[in-house]
């Protein structure tokens, strides 16, 4: 599908909107079906023709290294780069990996999203209209915020920044193209989002694009909510397999497991627990008669009583 080799991946959000869960690991890093959530954006790339990932940290950026060790990902080099003392956002974050980047082509892509939306349109609506950058958007699956002429193909305003009678009827999937001139538009060593950026390139009339693309599935895994809904939509289309329950986990004979329940590595369920739409992650333990409803297990806690929508940290 792809010319574009290297994509930057943002992995350095503070997670604040799962913070119960994110207290000890970055929201990319949260399992999906035991796998951490960045690894299906990886996959997502790479089935794409990316040949290279560029990964910015902030939040707990140790625990990186502690996934990917050899700083790769099926074959694939990952490059992390390290934001420090405070998060730079967007423009920032890739103003910080130009040197990474190089003076091609790149795929900016939200670390926190579960998409499996063709990239391939995206890509040509790129190349053939020269953007400078093109953003992927959808009709539905969330808030509407950005406005396009599908005609053109050009964004013209994002949440009516530039008008108040602005007809927002498309979201932006925080995916977008982008070509390395873009990078000059950013100031040097500074905190700052990619929006008003884009702003300031629909003033001045600059090539800013937007594909509308609403085939596949696409989600912002931004609230507890969703996090867990993504796992009732995976179960309910049979994926993932086997890997629900990993093979180092000990589930005792006894213990019920029902729905979207998922069972990392060296997890333990006790005797007589039963567990419905539950995500147990490494090392945790849930005790022998614990009734369990929506409940979330992070990494080494331990869960027992009767419990609903719960976050044991």
């Amino acid at each position: 599908m792809s010319s574009i080799r290297t994509a930057f991946v943002l992995g350095a959000g503070l997670g604040t909107r799962l913070r119960a869960i994110t207290l000890r690991r970055p929201k990319p890093l949260i399992p999906v079906v035991n796998r951490p959530l960045i690894t299906y954006a990886f996959d997502h790339l790479l089935g794409g023709g990316v040949e290279r990932l560029v990964v910015n940290t902030h939040w707990q950026a140790e625990r990186y290294a502690e996934f990917f060790p050899d700083a790769s990902y099926r074959g694939t080099p990952l490059f992390f780069r390290h934001e420090s003392p405070e998060v730079l956002e967007t423009a920032g974050g890739i103003w910080n990996v130009r040197d990474l980047l190089g003076d091609e082509p790149f795929i900016v892509y939200n670390g926190d999203i579960f998409t499996d939306l063709p990239l391939a349109p995206a890509l040509r609506a790129h190349r053939e209209n020269g953007n400078e950058v093109t953003l992927v958007l959808r009709s539905k699956d969330g808030p509407l915020q950005v406005a396009c002429d599908t005609a053109s193909g050009r964004v013209t305003d994002l949440s009516r920044r530039i008008d108040p009678a602005s007809d927002l009827r498309f979201l932006f999937t925080g995916i977008y193209l982008v070509s390395p001139e873009f990078i000059r538009r950013i100031p040097p060593a500074t905190k700052i989002s990619v929006v008003p950026i884009f702003c300031e390139m629909i003033r001045a009339g600059a090539k800013l694009g937007g594909v509308v693309i609403d085939d596949g599935s696409w989600r912002d895994l931004g609230s507890r909510e969703e996090y867990l809904a993504v796992h009732t939509t995976l179960a309910a289309v049979g994926a993932g397999g086997d890997a629900w329950i990993h093979p180092t986990a000990h589930v005792a004979p006894d213990a019920r497991l029902s729905g979207a329940t998922a069972i990392a590595p060296g997890a333990r369920v006790g005797a007589g627990a039963v567990l419905r739409d539950c995500l147990v992650w490494e090392n945790a333990e849930v005790a022998p008669g614990a009734h369990l409803t929506r409940c979330i297990v992070t990494r080494g806690a331990r869960a027992e009583g009767t419990q609903t929508d719960f976050d044991f940290a």
